[in-house]
């Protein structure tokens, strides 16, 4: 089974079912398929534009969503670097400015977090 890398906090947003739509540069022929979430060492890289915030840290609008509903504390030491779960893409799709859509599905959380054996990559990976 593939992994794919996704930074924090955006795989455990996932694992909760409130991030389902994953935005990719590029289409991708794993639909149907299950496979791992790995959560990246690294942490979320902003975009260019976002000049008010620390690179490494979310965006204001995220934490201020994870505050009001009470989902992730804001001294959460979430998991890195390990498979936390998998999911499927159930169908993708392109926007109006060029990103692909991956429509995920049947979220599960892993019961036991596993450090891959092999090199993690940008997106997918052969973890075992």
């Amino acid at each position: 089974m593939l992994a794919l890398s996704i930074r924090q906090p955006y795989a455990e947003l996932i694992l909760r079912g409130i991030k389902t739509i994953e935005f990719r540069s590029r289409a991708t022929k794993i639909i149907g398929q299950r496979f791992h979430i790995y959560a990246a060492k690294a942490k979320t890289r902003l975009p260019a534009w976002s000049d008010d915030v620390q690179v490494g840290t979310p965006p204001p609008w995220m934490i201020e969503l994870a505050k009001q509903v009470k989902l992730i504390p804001p001294d959460a030491d979430l998991a890195t670097g390990v498979i936390v779960g998998t999911a499927v893409i159930e169908r993708i799709s392109q926007t109006h400015d060029g990103l692909w859509q991956w429509h995920l599905a049947d979220v599960r959380r892993a019961k036991t977090l596993r450090k891959p054996r092999k090199q993690a990559q940008p997106v997918w990976f052969r973890p075992f």
